[in-house]
């Protein structure tokens, strides 16, 4: 994968490249995933779009397949880490207000522990 020209500051799209090393456990043309570095739960894992989108709200009708996609992925992985059955939580977060850090769509998959909701 080549460097987006104007998202060289990303570190998703460095971690997408490989510029910067990270414990990949799904790749393909489109979507990849990584445990979190400060994980919420013992399962947390991010599943991002190869593709540069900033936020949701960035999204286009264009990759609405590719956000289902991404979910179709995060399905696959809670099934692999053995948490599909008890329950996880997909969460994404578009801007800062919502908590989004890194400027990138990406959805956190966590389980693996019952999950209060607080706001």
């Amino acid at each position: 994968m080549s460097a987006r020209k104007g998202q060289t500051d990303c570190v998703f799209c460095k971690i997408a490249t490989g510029e910067i090393p990270a414990k990949i456990i799904y790749r393909d043309d489109e979507v990849f995933a990584f445990p979190d570095i400060n994980p919420l739960t013992p399962v947390h894992i991010l599943v991002l779009s190869v593709k540069h989108i900033p936020s949701l709200a960035d999204m286009t009708d264009k990759d609405a397949a590719l956000v289902g996609k991404m979910v179709r992925v995060a399905n696959q992985i809670a099934r692999e880490q053995g948490i599909a059955r008890s329950g996880y939580r997909l969460t994404i977060n578009s801007g800062p207000d919502a908590g989004q850090l890194v400027p990138h769509l990406h959805i956190h998959l966590m389980g693996g522990r019952h999950l209060d909701w607080k706001h």
